[in-house]
């Protein structure tokens, strides 16, 4: 079995979250096609919306999973998901599906509480993310409050910058929210620290995506 991981960027911490935890779903033997397409980010971020052509880039990766035998497709860039959710009617036609990372983590920040702090390296990740927990609560039926935490020159620090900036960011805003959010797949690797720093429920969105993506191949009849 074949499954398409599809990255707008890769940090190896990244990399290896998700490899981790999408073979903890699917075994050892699950094969990885890797695809990465960094210029679709860079674009986002310089335009501060996902311009037409990055969203054709990035369907054209979902097209080559499907013309490499994938089975599903997890996209793994938050800033780009709306494109993802675009692109769900041509997948289910085409019986490839499309996951998500971050949906489910979403969906579990409604469930968990009522004020969610949103954190992210990259102001072009915010929106797409906090437009997902709204819609999320919607289907809920939980009104719910946000809080924007812009980490502000993180994004390419090492672990142990990384992390100090984070906790930071967060402090100004930990004694206010219910649960903490990282709207980037990239920031998982401190998701224990902060929890345990600050006492917080901490979601970050490998593990959510890669039992999604399980969840997904289960429905199709691939696994059982």
């Amino acid at each position: 079995m074949k499954v398409g991981l599809i990255y707008t960027s890769t940090t190896p911490e990244l990399i290896e979250l998700v490899e981790k935890e999408v073979k903890g779903q699917l075994g050892e033997d699950v094969e990885l096609y890797s695809l990465e397409d960094p210029s679709i980010l860079a674009e986002t971020r310089d335009a501060g919306y996902v311009t037409p052509k990055a969203a054709a880039r990035l369907i054209g990766m979902y097209m080559k999973a499907v013309g490499k035998d994938c089975e599903a497709m997890l996209n793994l860039c938050s800033s780009v998901g709306e494109v993802a959710d675009a692109a769900q009617d041509a997948a289910k036609y085409i019986g490839v599906p499309i996951v998500r990372v971050d949906e489910e983590m979403c969906r579990e920040a409604v469930r968990q509480g009522k004020k969610i702090g949103v954190v992210a390296t990259l102001a072009t990740t915010l929106e797409p993310t906090k437009n997902t927990i709204l819609r999320m609560s919607r289907e809920c039926g939980k009104h719910v409050e946000l809080v924007d935490c812009l980490v502000d020159g993180a994004f390419g620090l090492n672990q142990d910058e990384f992390c100090a900036r984070m906790a930071e960011s967060i402090e100004k805003m930990a004694d206010d929210v219910d649960v903490v959010l990282f709207a980037q797949g990239s920031m998982a690797y401190c998701e224990e620290y902060i929890a345990e720093k600050f006492g917080k429920v901490v979601l970050s969105s490998p593990r959510f995506g890669a039992a999604e993506l399980k969840k997904a191949l289960v429905k199709k009849g691939t696994v059982k």
